[in-house]
């Protein structure tokens, strides 16, 4: 989107003046690789889009907005480990450029740098900024535990798994957004609409990542298309055709998870989840939460010229390829 250009030049000259020591270079030098991938800026992007809805500068904000960057970016590097990772944004992945130990305390880093760029707000909404924060940050250890669990548990439900996602990824962009409304000072109500608007936009977001990491083409996707068939995971689309599948397309589908040919593996799983129609199931689910986020946007009192933003925004980011 043309129209978000502003934003991500406002937010890469901040995110460029991060000031990250030479010494020891282990440490710091992993920061300013990862910091550099640069991605969508997406989530700090909302923040502004949150002040800027209620009638504040995107400067009011820029801070607590960087902030948030930073810490998506602490979670990334700690979940590539978690997950074994080799790519993040189509580059190695920290851990696999560096190593595990390094990964780990570089991430710690991003952590505290956070907090310190959060620390730069006006100090009247740094309260409430901070409980939210603290709350979101506890919410997403949550999800990542979750998913976690899921690979050993035989009995996760798609409940279960909206809730895992809600934590491990929505939360967050619901807090982005909140964490503008908080510093342009608004209602409770119309904290908790746009809350609410952040929350099923990145429940939708994330059933589409899982559709786009078996989906997408390799070229651009950035990271190991079919990776979590790869790794087993219990996603969304995995579930549903569980769900769908008759007792021999089940045990065909028990056989491809204990497969060493990995390609062979990726393939023959598309192939079922298209005959099942999971992906179809799962879009479905997909379009229910993006209309969810619409209501909850329908709800805020704010003119309707100013929710547009957003609603480009939402839709950018449910038509992506990658």
């Amino acid at each position: 989107m043309q129209d978000l250009a502003a934003y991500t030049n406002a937010l890469e000259n901040e995110i460029n003046q991060i000031d990250f020591p030479q010494h020891p270079s282990n440490l710091y030098d992993p920061l300013r690789y990862f910091m550099a991938l640069g991605g969508k800026r997406m989530r700090p992007i909302l923040t502004l889009l949150g002040t800027e809805l209620f009638g504040n500068s995107k400067e009011s904000a820029i801070h607590a907005a960087v902030a948030i960057e930073v810490f998506h970016n602490f979670s990334l590097i700690h979940d590539d480990i978690m997950d074994e990772a080799p790519l993040r944004r189509n580059k190695e992945t920290v851990h696999t450029k560096w190593n595990r130990n390094i990964a780990i305390l570089s991430g710690d880093v991003l952590l505290v740098k956070a907090y310190q760029l959060l620390a730069k707000q006006n100090n009247e909404h740094l309260p409430a900024l901070l409980h939210l924060f603290n709350q979101t940050a506890i919410e997403v250890c949550e999800g990542q535990q979750m998913d976690m669990d899921f690979e050993t548990r035989k009995d996760v439900s798609i409940e279960d798994y909206v809730e895992m996602i809600r934590l491990k990824t929505s939360v967050l962009l619901g807090c982005a957004l909140e964490i503008g409304a908080i510093i342009a000072n608004v209602s409770e109500s119309n904290r908790r609409h746009i809350y609410d608007f952040g929350q099923h936009i990145g429940i939708a977001f994330q059933i589409q990542d899982d559709i786009l990491d078996l989906y997408a083409d390799p070229e651009k996707f950035g990271k190991q298309v079919g990776g979590d068939v790869i790794a087993n995971k219990k996603t969304l689309l995995n579930l549903k055709a569980f769900e769908l599948a008759d007792t021999e397309q089940k045990e065909i589908l028990h056989q491809l998870s204990g497969t060493n040919d990995l390609n062979f593996k990726v393939e023959k799983t598309r192939e079922l989840y298209d005959q099942l129609g999971a992906r179809t199931a799962c879009e479905k689910i997909m379009q229910a939460h993006y209309d969810l986020a619409m209501t909850a946007l329908n709800e805020l009192e704010v003119d309707a010229a100013a929710k547009e933003p957003l609603i480009g925004l939402a839709d950018f980011l449910m038509m992506r390829e990658v």
